[in-house]
């Protein structure tokens, strides 16, 4: 038998472990944080997600008004954003390297003339349709517009 240093025998503590329903609750408690960061992180990558693609458009928009100062008009709805990227006798290399997809992998869209402009590009959202709110909303170059003024 063990004794500590006062010759007393020593006892093995018999509930130093655990018990289940103190790991479930710390379980449960663990898993209730893990869902709010995701619910929170969600709300910053879809903010993100739309701030790329604002930024595209307006590097299109400036793609598109250099084209117009090359060529004296803005590209039809037909040539759409792909003649950015292709070279012209005086811009060999083109306006654009590539033209981008969107955040969720989804074609800009580009309309000539647009309803207010000489021309609109336009991000479908996630959803990849018009309208729509939250993640799904669209954004145009001339909602870009407008938020700059």
């Amino acid at each position: 038998m063990l004794c500590d240093r006062s010759g007393q025998p020593v006892r093995y503590l018999r509930n130093a472990a655990f018990s289940l329903v103190e790991l479930i609750v710390v379980m449960v408690i663990l898993g209730m944080l893990a869902g709010l960061v995701a619910v929170r992180t969600r709300g910053y990558l879809i903010a993100s997600k739309q701030n790329v693609a604002r930024a595209e458009i307006a590097n299109m928009v400036k793609a598109i008004e250099t084209f117009y100062s090359d060529q004296g008009r803005y590209p039809t709805t037909d040539e759409g954003l792909n003649v950015l990227s292709e070279g012209t006798s005086t811009w060999p290399d083109g306006f654009l390297n590539k033209v981008p997809l969107d955040p969720w992998k989804n074609s800009y869209e580009y309309v000539s003339p647009g309803s207010t402009e000489p021309y609109e590009v336009i991000c479908l959202g996630a959803d990849g349709r018009e309208g729509g709110e939250g993640e799904n909303q669209d954004i145009t170059s001339e909602l870009l517009g407008q938020e700059d003024a």
